[in-house]
């Protein structure tokens, strides 16, 4: 017998959070394909589904015992994750549920009433001017249905707002007349109601299964024009960011600042008190320079995603505006300028911080190409890039990573990328590029060890060939460890020698390599640029 549940603790946050999961992964075509309003770009679905698993990836990390506890995870892993209008909206029904259960072990029917009416209410005010048949008026739906439910049993009251939710999203293509035209129902609207069918299946122990509802596609590329959701035709771009920022007036003052520059403003937070000074933010304008300085001014921007509107209708139903893009990770802002310059699309990653699966996913989405190739430059994020990858390739992009354990590989796989090769032969010749380019590195010993090569005490200057310690030097000898370690190198054999200077180099380490090869190796090139990288003193590669 299937035991019902009387109130919702962490462990049935955490069930229901996979099962939203599970319930967007095997609808998110579903969901795509009926994308029609505001842009017909064919991603709601997908944008759900990131949002949701950033959430879910955000509370299987948090160390929670309490419902209280564990829907805030949900919301701050949501907001950080958030893609599109839908996962924006998507955040702020979290963070209703995160502001209400604040503290609570369990929540009950009465809890999910609160949580609801306080979720419309918030992902409403995140909304300028929010237009009938949406995702909005489905949860309005819902919250309304819950005031009116006699009594807080936690089943009924479940039941009655996934009920609700179904039959107003039914209603959606009579309110939005680019729904009645496309024949479909609301795309975020039906992302909605999966999770809350879900919520329903996990109090009950019953599976709901709905129709989408009416649609037909043939024609929506042809005869479709998109709309936007209480904006005006006069802005070109959606510009999107999250901020970091303490100061709620500096908050408020971004959000006028973005009003005078456009619409379908949005300036919101999780809420809670260890999410504070997050915020997602959003606007339609034309000067894209200055929303992003509007936001400087307020904190600091980062996972930056600027859409310009034209590109998506034009492409509809397609999600890609180009063939081919490369994604490098890289750690120095010297080193992501070197590979800008070769057009990649980069993920910066910040001193002593992990690399978030939800940052890179963004830039390979973001990139908007059908064909992506990863440079990792690192051993380190194996286990994120692999993720990223799986999770990219499931939304519909052919993203394959090329093995670089060092940005000097990544350089090497860059320059012989070639857009008009075909995409399998592209890949096979950066990833025999990157296998071709020794990789070598000087580091400065933190702690005491024991190497293959001996003993070393913190302060000393470590040399690594191929992730191996071959050489060890004072403190004091970085150009003469330099210098010993590009011998290293060349005595297998290379023509070509790279050196990319960390933050730690010292003066005139790059000129004394370059004296030192013209005496000992005259046909070998030296090629140095300033890197800025934290941890490496010097990277260097050898073709």
């Amino acid at each position: 017998m299937v035991r019902v549940l009387g109130v919702l603790d962490a462990a049935a946050v955490r069930r229901w959070a996979v099962t939203c999961v599970d319930a967007l992964e095997a609808s998110r075509e579903e969901i795509d394909r009926i994308n029609v309003y505001p842009v017909a770009d064919g991603d709601t679905g997908t944008n759900l589904l990131h949002t949701m698993r950033a959430a879910l990836e955000a509370l299987v990390r948090a160390d929670v015992a309490d419902a209280g506890g564990a829907v805030a995870a949900l919301a701050r892993g949501a907001l950080a994750g958030a893609r599109g209008n839908s996962g924006v909206i998507l955040s702020q029904v979290l963070r209703g549920l995160a502001e209400e259960w604040a503290g609570a072990e369990t929540a009950g029917g009465e809890g999910i009433r609160r949580a609801l009416i306080r979720a419309d209410a918030l992902a409403t005010a995140a909304v300028a001017n929010p237009a009938p048949g949406t995702i909005l008026t489905v949860l309005h739906a819902a919250a309304a249905a819950v005031r009116e439910c006699d009594g807080d049993d936690l089943a009924e009251v479940v039941v009655t707002l996934s009920k609700a939710a179904a039959d107003a999203l039914a209603e959606t293509p009579r309110q939005l007349s680019a729904l009645a035209k496309a024949g479909v129902v609301d795309a975020g609207g039906r992302g909605l109601v999966l999770l809350l069918d879900a919520l329903a299946e996990v109090v009950t122990g019953d599976r709901v299964e709905r129709p989408v509802g009416p649609q037909r596609l043939a024609r929506l590329a042809e005869d479709l024009h998109a709309e936007r959701e209480g904006g005006s035709a006069e802005f070109e771009y959606e510009v999107m960011y999250l901020l970091d920022s303490s100061d709620d007036r500096r908050t408020s003052t971004l959000r006028a600042e973005l009003a005078a520059l456009g619409d379908c403003v949005s300036v919101v937070s999780d809420g809670t008190p260890d999410g504070a000074g997050l915020w997602t933010v959003h606007v339609h304008c034309n000067d894209v320079g200055a929303a992003m300085e509007a936001g400087v001014e307020a904190g600091r921007p980062h996972r930056i995603t600027v859409v310009r509107f034209a590109d998506q209708v034009e492409a509809a139903p397609k999600r890609f505006v180009r063939e081919r893009a490369v994604v490098a990770i890289v750690d120095g802002e010297g080193i992501a300028e070197l590979f800008r310059g070769e057009g990649a699309v980069v993920v910066t990653v910040p001193p002593a911080q992990p690399l978030d699966t939800a940052d890179l996913l963004a830039a390979v989405s973001g990139s908007r190409a059908a064909h992506v190739v990863l440079l990792p430059n690192s051993t380190h994020f194996n286990v994120v890039v692999d993720e990223a990858c799986a999770q990219a390739t499931e939304a519909g992009q052919d993203v394959v990573a090329v093995p670089t354990a060092s940005a000097v590989q990544g350089l090497a796989a860059l320059a012989v990328h070639d857009p008009a090769r075909r995409a399998g032969d592209d890949v096979v010749a950066m990833a025999e590029a990157a296998a071709a380019t020794r990789r070598g590195e000087l580091l400065i010993a933190q702690r005491e060890a024991l190497t293959w090569v001996g003993r070393c005490q913190p302060g000393d200057v470590l040399g690594m060939v191929d992730g191996e310690v071959v050489l060890i030097e004072p403190a004091s000898a970085v150009t003469a460890a330099a210098c010993r370690l590009a011998d290293r190198m060349l005595a297998a054999g290379g023509e070509l020698v790279t050196a990319v200077l960390g933050a730690g180099a010292p003066d005139g380490v790059a000129e004394a390599l370059a004296e030192h090869l013209r005496h000992t190796r005259p046909e070998v090139e030296l090629a140095a640029y300033p890197g800025g990288q934290p941890d490496a003193v010097l990277l260097l590669g050898v073709e």
